[in-house]
């Protein structure tokens, strides 16, 4: 059983005395049904389950009268084995987007109290036009990802106690013996391989096979766009799939903001713009945003049509680019797509961790990758694939710019000099 960080948030939410509905959200195939099944089997002795997509005949129920009893009294008619306890019931609603009306129920079993309940769902395919009303303020939401590299390393039998030592060594800015850091640097590409879908990491795990982890990966690819096709509205179902199949060019450029005419010769933000959010909502795509100046708040300062686009999975990412991919990124050889593929990592890693995505360029005369909040200073980081770490870039931020602290993500052992840390790429976590 692969083990999630959500599962903590999940007992946080059940250990609370009035908690409203629980709706999970997320990409598909990201391990939302599976973690949850995990925890109701070992929480709740008495469990109802729904998938709206295996069991399309129960949308019925929700149809009409959306009174708790009402819902519950047709379930106990139509699935056998219901039976509803008060107080001691988990109610899970799988696939929620494909039954709208129950999602506006949430807002009476959240009034009614009596029964715990979890939802999840894709954002594909949600049409709030359907929903007859949203219930705002009577739901909790919890995002869940593909696994993190932290996730990642337990499922590669890496210890706990192994990953609180690296972090040991981030707090005091001490070296990291060389063997112990070149394993790391190994399980790290390894991850940008394979990256984080739960399928593909069990694949790689049982196997050690990155051919069959290829065959799963490209199969999800596969069933994005047929969600694309599925789910998506009319004209935005050929769009949505042509930004989406755009992306490894979009970052195999030098100048990586993103190009709507990398798209269609004639795009622009007019044409374009609507399906960038679908693939955003769909949590597929992440977005990173050009600063107008550097300082915080950083949001404060975005410039809101000036941005990168990054995959939210860099092993989904590697495994659109041709043949022979994953064996160069181990090698370390990587031609075009060397800085893309590790921006990508970085910025699913600085994603997954809370971090809204920020870079700077200026008149394509200075650019650095990313810009955080960091010991509450807006802080330079840049991304290095190898350990060659001078940076022309980082220099004149630190000089020209009044930044007083600079990180530099790179293949090196860890170490500070003056106003910049480097930082191994494998401790992006702990930033």
């Amino acid at each position: 059983m692969q083990k999630r960080k959500i599962t903590d948030q999940l007992n946080a939410w059940r250990l609370k005395t009035r908690k409203k509905p629980l709706v999970v959200g997320g990409a598909r195939q990201v391990g939302k049904t599976y973690s949850i099944n995990a925890f109701i089997r070992e929480n709740y002795s008495n469990i109802i389950s729904i998938n709206f997509e295996e069991m399309p005949r129960l949308r019925q129920v929700f149809d009409d009268d959306l009174s708790v009893d009402s819902i519950l009294g047709q379930l106990t008619l139509l699935v056998p084995d219901v039976n509803p306890v008060p107080h001691s019931t988990v109610i899970f609603l799988d696939e929620i987007q494909s039954c709208p009306n129950a999602i506006t129920a949430l807002k009476f079993f959240s009034l009614d109290g009596r029964f715990d309940v979890i939802a999840t769902g894709s954002l594909l395919g949600m049409s709030y036009k359907e929903v007859s009303s949203f219930p705002v303020g009577y739901i909790e939401r919890l995002e869940m990802c593909s696994m993190d590299f932290e996730e990642f390393l337990w499922a590669c039998h890496v210890s706990e106690k192994h990953i609180a030592d690296l972090r040991r060594h981030f707090d005091e800015k001490s070296r990291i013996a060389p063997a112990v850091h070149e394993h790391m640097m190994a399980l790290f590409k390894q991850y940008i391989v394979v990256g984080g879908m739960p399928e593909v990491v069990d694949t790689f795990v049982k196997t050690g096979h990155y051919g069959e982890t290829l065959d799963v990966q490209r199969t999800i690819i596969k069933d994005y766009t047929d969600d694309i096709a599925k789910y998506a509205v009319g004209a935005e179902k050929g769009k949505a799939r042509e930004c989406f199949l755009s992306i490894p060019k979009q970052l195999s450029r030098d100048y990586k903001k993103f190009r709507y005419s990398t798209v269609d010769k004639n795009g622009s933000s007019r044409k374009y713009a609507g399906s960038l959010m679908w693939l955003y909502d769909a949590g597929i795509i992440n977005f990173c945003y050009n600063l107008e100046r550097i300082g915080l708040p950083l949001e404060g300062n975005a410039i809101p049509d000036s941005f990168k686009v990054y995959m939210r999975d860099t092993g989904l990412l590697v495994s659109m680019l041709e043949d022979g991919a994953q064996a160069d990124i181990i090698s370390g050889n990587l031609g075009i797509y060397k800085g893309a593929l590790y921006e990508n990592i970085i910025a699913d890693i600085f994603t997954k961790s809370g971090k809204k995505l920020y870079y700077y360029e200026y008149r394509s005369k200075i650019e650095m990758d990313f810009f955080i909040r960091y010991k509450d200073e807006a802080t330079a980081v840049e991304v290095k694939s190898a350990d060659h770490t001078k940076s022309k870039s980082m220099k004149t931020m630190l000089s020209s710019y009044g930044l007083k602290r600079g990180v530099k993500l790179s293949a090196k052992n860890i170490g500070v000099s003056g106003e910049v840390e480097t930082i191994p790429l494998y401790m992006a976590m702990f930033l």
